[in-house]
């Protein structure tokens, strides 16, 4: 399901228009219909806190960078059960847009080291880099404290399910190294 995108927040910022000499700070705080959309967005049950404070600086002539801290709670399923887990995320976010980024041109290309790194654009959606650090600081797989994976089988029925012991790659060869052995005695 997607997100209304008028119900996101924006936080447009040109560069043209910000001060070269002294950071531009900034403190954004999503409404309850933001937070609303930015979890349909992310897919994820409910975003009940966002904060995202901090401030963009001129480095040298043409480029900037943006230091900022990221505060929220979030509600994700339980991978096991599908409950509703609560996490607090805290995050420190650098970014550094640089006016001239090295083009590599190679058919196969291996990720930077520095990957805060992006090209300087015209002009910077505050709001957009929270919601993209939001959604790589989610937890990937939330789990509530009380959820267990128990062994399920499937299988049809008037058949014998597969167990994790069948599974085994060398399971067949253990029997086999038996039958072998009583048959030298």
């Amino acid at each position: 399901m997607e997100a209304p995108l008028a119900q996101l927040p924006t936080s447009l910022l040109r560069f043209a228009d910000l001060p070269t000499r002294k950071p531009t700070t900034f403190d954004l705080t999503p409404t309850a219909e933001e937070r609303k959309a930015i979890a349909q967005l992310l897919d994820i049950i409910a975003v009940k806190k966002l904060r995202f404070t901090g401030e963009l600086s001129p480095q040298g002539r043409t480029d900037w960078a943006l230091n900022a801290k990221l505060g929220a709670t979030v509600v994700q399923a339980c991978v096991v059960s599908l409950d509703p887990v609560t996490a607090r995320i805290d995050e420190d976010i650098s970014r550094r847009y640089l006016a001239e980024v090295a083009e590599i041109d190679a058919a196969e290309v291996e990720m930077p080291e520095d990957d805060s790194i992006d090209l300087l654009p015209d002009s910077l959606d505050v709001a957009q880099v929270m919601i993209e650090a939001l959604s790589l600081a989610l937890p990937a797989y939330p789990r509530s404290a009380d959820a267990a994976l128990t062994q399920v089988n499937f299988s049809e029925p008037g058949t014998a399910a597969m167990t994790d012991e069948d599974a085994k790659p060398f399971a067949g060869l253990s029997s086999l190294k038996e039958a072998l052995e009583k048959r030298e005695e």
